[in-house]
């Protein structure tokens, strides 16, 4: 073995590329043994490559913090994480089978409501969403699908099986940076791409753009479609920009868009207003349209909701999609899938507790030290307590801060997450990383090869989001079938 292999340990949790240690999987034998032919000299070459492409190619997110907005390289690690096709084939099907349930799920709560009537979900749980939205009530988007575009992140726990840790419903980010990833691996290794067969992702903006099209309220002629940006001191504007650039869409801000009294959304141009078919919004129902909801919102545009309501322009994803998002809806989907489409779950949860069930809260509140406790509806990693890394005084106070609202948490076993060989000066060590796959769904449904790999870059943290220091590999999805 290469000496930067050195001390590599794989005991603490199921490695992705090894199988023990020094042994490599099948799936990742060509990539080890290429790995072996390389110093740490040759290491440091790519590393340095791969750093300079970001910064030629600009790629940037931003950290929001008490000082300001920071805007940072792109947190890159050169060795990519593995994962055999013929596996990602089921987790694929399990990724559509989820998105299908959720979308009948929320047609279901937008109208008849038999899944509360039925009692297996309680009421008050949709209604006290904050992102169940009333005004929604009655509507139906096209093709039945409220969530478009969807990012769910899994995890793969000791036992080796792929978990769905959570589904994020409202506004996605990321799939840019899988995109660029890809790019930045085949300057850093292009030899190596060339000799194994990893399936492609660099059809994603073209499959958006055809899912964006799918649901345009007019389906005679090509649709004027625009990303709606909450503008550059947004954290995900680079990828607002680069995938309306992908896609020949345009990137507009609220203050770009007005509503005239014909109810149909206008998009200012130096040549007169321009008829705008759909909006991919990149900005959360309550700063959309402040007619209805926040009336302080300078971010979306007056009147998008009556132009939506009254069929003229469609929205990605819907309005009210958002309550299905919350962390609390998420304990029920194995059940969804159960009700809607009469299958059996291909992909499990993690076993999650409920705060809000006297039972559960008890034994969380038990055993606050061992178990991971967040929010309903926050993102990024904000707002939750990792037990096990926590201070005994930090699980007091978050005790309270439960007790307060316990509608708003729940609480999951601490995971071994798996972990995958990442570059940490100039030897490889394991760290603890997730996944974020993509899935798209209008007129058909579409899944990335792959998606985002996030890894905790921090040793043995489990906080693998860029927001709090985290940072991220290419993901390939490898078929053997001709080995």
């Amino acid at each position: 073995m290469s000496s930067i292999w050195e001390n590599y340990n794989t005991e603490n949790a199921y490695d992705e590329l090894m199988h023990s240690e020094f042994q490599p999987r099948a799936v990742s034998y060509n990539l080890c043994q290429y790995l072996n032919t390389l110093n740490k000299e040759d290491i440091d070459k790519r590393k340095t490559a791969a750093e300079l492409a970001i910064m030629e190619m600009g790629i940037t997110f931003t950290v929001y913090s008490d000082e300001g907005n920071i805007d940072r390289a792109w947190p890159f690690d050169i060795i990519p994480r593995i994962i055999d096709a013929k596996e990602w084939h089921i987790i694929e099907r399990g990724l559509k089978q989820r998105l299908t349930a959720l979308n009948c799920f929320i047609s279901d709560v937008y109208d008849k409501q038999s899944f509360i009537k039925e009692g297996l979900i309680p009421g008050d749980i949709i209604n006290s969403s904050k992102n169940f939205r009333k005004e929604c009530i009655g509507m139906k988007p096209r093709h039945n699908v409220w969530a478009n575009i969807c990012g769910t992140d899994l995890v793969r726990d000791r036992d080796g099986m792929m978990y769905v840790l959570e589904d994020n419903l409202r506004v996605p980010s990321g799939v840019s940076y899988m995109l660029e990833n890809r790019v930045i691996t085949k300057r850093v290794f292009p030899e190596l791409l060339q000799d194994i067969n990893i399936l492609p992702i660099d059809d994603y903006p073209t499959q958006l753009l055809e899912m964006l099209s799918s649901i345009a309220p007019n389906q005679n002629g090509r649709p004027q479609i625009a990303v709606l940006t909450p503008g550059i001191y947004n954290s995900a504007y680079f990828e607002h920009a680069y995938l309306a650039q992908q896609m020949g869409a345009q990137l507009v801000e609220g203050c770009d868009l007005m509503v005239d009294d014909d109810d149909c959304v206008y998009m200012r141009t130096i040549e007169g207003p321009e008829k705008v078919d759909v909006i991919y919004r990149r900005i959360d129902d309550d700063f959309l349209d402040p007619e209805v909801f926040r009336k302080d919102s300078v971010l979306g545009a007056p009147g998008l909701m009556r132009a939506w309501q009254a069929g003229n322009v469609a929205l990605a994803n819907a309005p009210g999609a958002g309550v299905a998002d919350d962390k609390v809806v998420y304990a029920y989907v194995p059940e969804m899938i159960r009700y809607y489409l009469n299958e059996e779950p291909i992909l499990p949860n993690v076993e999650t507790y409920l705060c809000s069930h006297n039972e559960h809260l008890d034994y969380v509140l038990a055993h606050l030290a061992e178990l991971v406790v967040k929010p309903a509806n926050e993102s990024g990693g904000y707002g939750m307590l990792v037990g096990p890394h926590s201070t005994a005084k930090e699980v007091e106070a978050f005790k309270k801060v439960v007790l307060k609202n316990p509608r708003n948490y729940i609480a999951q076993p601490t995971l071994a997450i798996s972990t995958s060989p990442t570059l940490c000066k100039d030897i490889l060590e394991p760290r603890h990383i997730d996944l974020r796959p993509f899935i798209l769904q209008g007129e058909k449904t579409f899944v990335t090869a792959g998606g985002l790999t996030r890894v905790a870059l921090k040793k043995g943290s489990l906080v693998v989001n860029s927001s709090q220091g985290g940072g991220s590999k290419d993901t390939w999805i490898i078929n053997r079938e001709n080995d």
